[in-house]
């Protein structure tokens, strides 16, 4: 099951809609069990005539709720005999932390009753039945899923893709799966992640499919893909997109640097490094052959990789400076998948 021990999203997503959706489903799951547990104290849903009922409804009382996704706007059930208040709002309850993780857990693989069970129970609420708990499910999902399938608007010109491996149940088994994540830049400076889904593998298949339902959404005016050197990744980059393709710069240094000795591993660094200081693509790619020249007599496996990867690892260079810390490797993203990994490694594996 994923608890808390999932995605910390709140920290992964950091700007943009992605942002937003947290907050808004924060509030949209407080809210719905808040009116889950009113149903259960007057014994009859809002508006519901029953012989059982046992209490009326009298309005909301308004009252913030300021959780690290940002301020939440709660309606608070009244009742006409005695009151009512939430316990989640109770002091040192870890609600936000509890409903975060649902929600995480329905970004990524859709979430379950028992999750939600266990949301229930660590909000502080009684009376919510196993029907209820199911039906929040299906709303809380479709919600996200609505989100995750959101029409990409305005042009994307930086694009990064990655994935890590995780565990999941499958069939009663537990297998690797990978994670895929697409995030982007658009021309106004936002970053949001774009998609993101599991499969079995990083075959080409799997990713051209995963890049043609982004382009079915709308992305479009992608300039760069950001990505490592996975051979089905770059095979549907070439089919799906029209772009040039940035060869991350940090997974060529661990290619580069397994050619070395552990006694030249920081100074071979070091000689491709000047390459990357160089102002302009002209000056960084003499720079490289300089680079690739000297290495040819004593690694001449280092010097062949550099031969055949200079196009690939410069092309940053051409995109204007101020861009370039930011777009010559995945690093954007590999705190995302690095959280993800951690974090899932913490509550064992994914669901079903």
């Amino acid at each position: 099951m994923m608890t808390d021990d999932m995605i910390a999203l709140r920290e992964l997503l950091e700007k943009g809609s992605d942002a937003t959706l947290l907050r808004e489903m924060i509030g949209f799951a407080a809210q719905r069990l808040m009116e889950l547990e009113t149903e259960a104290l007057c014994g009859a849903g809002h508006g519901e005539r029953s012989e059982e009922r046992t209490n009326l409804r009298n309005g909301y009382r308004d009252r913030d709720w300021h959780t690290r996704a940002g301020t939440v706007e709660l309606r608070i059930p009244k009742l006409r005999k005695g009151s009512y208040f939430p316990g989640f709002l109770e002091p040192r309850r870890m609600a936000e932390k509890a409903l975060t993780a649902v929600i995480q857990e329905s970004y990524v693989q859709g979430i379950s009753t028992r999750s939600v069970d266990e949301l229930v129970k660590a909000m502080g609420m009684d009376g919510i039945s196993k029907s209820q708990v199911s039906r929040l499910c299906a709303e809380i999902d479709n919600r996200v899923q609505t989100f995750l399938r959101r029409p990409i608007e305005g042009e994307w010109p930086y694009l990064w893709l990655d994935a890590t491996y995780v565990k999941a149940r499958r069939d009663h088994h537990i297998v690797s799966v990978a994670v895929i994540v697409a995030m982007a830049v658009n021309t106004d400076g936002r970053r949001e992640v774009l998609g993101m889904t599991i499969g079995n593998s990083e075959a080409e298949p799997f990713w051209t499919e995963f890049l043609r339902s982004l382009t079915r959404r709308g992305l479009r005016g992608v300039k760069l893909v950001i990505s490592d050197a996975h051979e089905g990744l770059k095979a549907a980059i070439t089919k799906v997109l029209s772009a040039t393709w940035q060869r991350c710069r940090v997974h060529f240094m661990r290619n580069a640097l397994a050619h070395a000795g552990k006694t030249q591993r920081r100074i071979v660094s070091a000689w491709i490094g000047t390459a990357f200081a160089q102002d302009d693509a002209e000056a960084a790619r003499k720079q490289w052959r300089q680079v690739a020249d000297q290495a040819r007599p004593r690694i001449s496996r280092l010097a062949a990789l550099m031969d055949d990867a200079e196009a690939d690892v410069l092309a940053y260079m051409g995109f204007p400076p101020q861009h370039r810390t930011k777009i010559h490797s995945t690093n954007p993203l590999e705190r995302l998948n690095g959280e993800i990994k951690r974090r899932s490694e913490g509550c064992r594996h994914l669901p079903q």
